[in-house]
């Protein structure tokens, strides 16, 4: 666990999923997703939410990051 002068040093931020793909290559069941940050721009990541979420579904939800 990290000690809370570790934590105030995380930039996390709320960000808008904009493009969300299925994500074959992955070793688990999973989703790419483009997330739209604002002024951080576009990011990507992936996700192992498959068995919680269709893809149509997460499209234009928010979402926190660690963008640091």
């Amino acid at each position: 666990m990290a000690e809370f002068n570790r934590f105030l040093k995380f930039d996390i931020r709320a960000g808008t999923i904009i493009n969300v793909q299925k994500f074959p290559e992955a070793l688990k069941p999973a989703f790419k997703l483009e997330i739209d940050f604002g002024l951080l721009g576009n990011k990507k990541s992936s996700a192992q939410i498959t068995e919680l979420y269709d893809k149509d579904t997460l499209l234009g939800k928010q979402v926190l990051a660690v963008v640091n």
